[in-house]
Formats: structure tokens, sequence, C-alpha cells
């Protein structure tokens, strides 16, 4: 089967939401009313029921006007996703469509996923058991993996009445995207392709107005090379010599000395 990738083209969106109303619809997540902050946007971030928000930014043009740049902001589904490194339990996985999902019956609600997500994307949600104790679980999109299976394009896609969302075969998207870079370069003299390499690349890729930061984004992410150590060499051959809660443990150890090593150095850069 063909690898299929979703492209967004920020210079096509209109700022609509339509995309933002049926992911709620699709994924039955609630309703999260916010204060008005400001702007027009809607929500100030993705939390664990919104996995799907258009940022609104205002950019000053070179002869004094002002233009929106929009951005549909939602999971990425990085080829070498952090996430997924940080968990100490084996609940994030990819699937055949290379999407990066949360399985909710092993997931615990450590949090050292939310903690290591190079896009702030996945969030914890506070649920109570029946006899009113409260647990976590991870959340975030999952680029509508269940309609995938059944042959659907993602609801986001569906919804978006400029094009600006496509899912299609990756070859198609990648010229598409080179494409349109060369379009909306006089216009847009900043614009680039976002498609981070430090993470193998993303299966959401974005065809930007302005430089990654202007959205929002990381220049260049990477996955800490720690992680890539423990899961994918110390934690199987740990499994196999101690067991999987003993490596759970010390996965959770790493995972908290990473958010150390990263919260110092971003002190060292203030």
């Amino acid at each position: 089967m063909a690898d299929y990738i979703k492209f967004v083209d920020v210079t096509k969106c209109d700022g609509c939401r339509a995309c933002m109303v049926a992911c709620k619809n699709w994924n039955d997540l609630p309703a999260e009313p916010e204060d008005f902050n400001g702007s027009i946007q809607s929500h100030r971030d993705l939390t664990a029921n919104t996995w799907n928000v258009i940022t609104f930014n205002e950019q000053e043009t070179s002869d004094g006007n002002f233009e929106w740049l929009f951005r549909h902001m939602s999971c990425l589904h990085c080829n070498q996703a952090a996430c997924e490194k940080a968990c100490p339990e084996s609940a994030i996985s990819y699937t055949k469509f290379n999407s990066v999902v949360i399985d909710a019956e092993k997931c615990v609600g450590c949090g050292y996923c939310v903690q290591n997500c190079s896009f702030g994307v996945v969030q914890l949600a506070t649920y109570k058991d029946k006899n009113g104790s409260e647990y976590r679980k991870a959340q975030k999109c999952t680029l509508c993996t269940d309609r995938l299976e059944q042959g659907l394009q993602p609801a986001c896609v569906v919804a978006c009445h400029t094009d600006c969302l496509i899912y299609e075969e990756k070859d198609l998207v990648l010229a598409e995207a080179n494409k349109r870079l060369g379009e909306v370069k006089e216009r847009f003299p900043n614009a680039n392709i976002y498609n981070p390499q430090g993470i193998e690349g993303t299966n959401t890729i974005y065809l930007l107005a302005d430089k990654p930061s202007v959205y929002g984004l990381p220049e260049n992410p990477k996955v800490a090379l720690s992680q890539v150590v423990w899961k994918d060499y110390a934690q199987p051959l740990g499994k196999m010599m101690l067991g999987a809660t003993t490596m759970a443990v010390i996965g959770a150890a790493i995972s908290n000395a990473v958010r150390k090593d990263r919260s110092e150095g971003d002190h060292d850069h203030e």
C-alpha cells in the first residue's frame, strides 16, 4: 500500500474552523468554551478534548496593512515521535497508516508523553471511575485512524472547503507542496515546506507562509538520543532480563532526567 500523508497549505486557509467542528463531531469530544483572550482565535491551545485548533496570527505587510496567518494546529504524527519514545508502557504506537495513536487501555496517565512531545500536542484528560476516584489518560488527534481503516478520509480533510487540507499519496503531496511553494513565493518570500528531518519527517506536512517560529513551531525538533537508546535498545533487552514493571520504573526516571535537562537548557538561554 502506498504511503499517504496529510498536507496543510496554510495559504489557502480562511479560518472558517470547519475542521475543528468536524473533529469534535467525529470523535465525540466535549465543547470547551473559553473566555475572550484578546484574539478571535477560539481556543488558546490544544487540549485533551480539543485536538484541532485554527490559530490566528496578525502579520504586518510591507505597505503598512496586515493580513491573517492561519494554521491548522494538530498532531503532526512524527516519523520519530518523542511521545512514543517517552512512553514507559508502550501505550503509544504507529499504525499501518503511519499515524501515531494512544492505547487508552495501556496508558497509565504518567504524563511523560506530554512532557516530551516536540509540539505540545499530547495532553492529559481526567476521568472518574465508578468509585469517584480520578485517573488520567493521554489524548490527541489520531489522524482519524478509525476512518482510514474504513477507506474514509480524515474528518478535518472532508470538512475543508478551500482544499487547505488534503490527504493523498505521499509522492503526490510532496509534488503539490513544491508546486504551491513556487506559486506563493512572490506574495510570501519566507514561505517554506515544513517537514522537519530531525524527527525523520512528519505525516502532516505544512506549506507555511513564513518561518516556523512565526507559527509557534520549532525550527528543527529532535528526539533526545537518550530516549532513542532507551526505547529502541535498552528497554527491549531490559524487559527480557528484568521484567516489564522494573523497566517501566527505570523508563520513568529517564524521562524525568530528559525533562530536567531540557528545562535547565531553556533557563541557560534566558
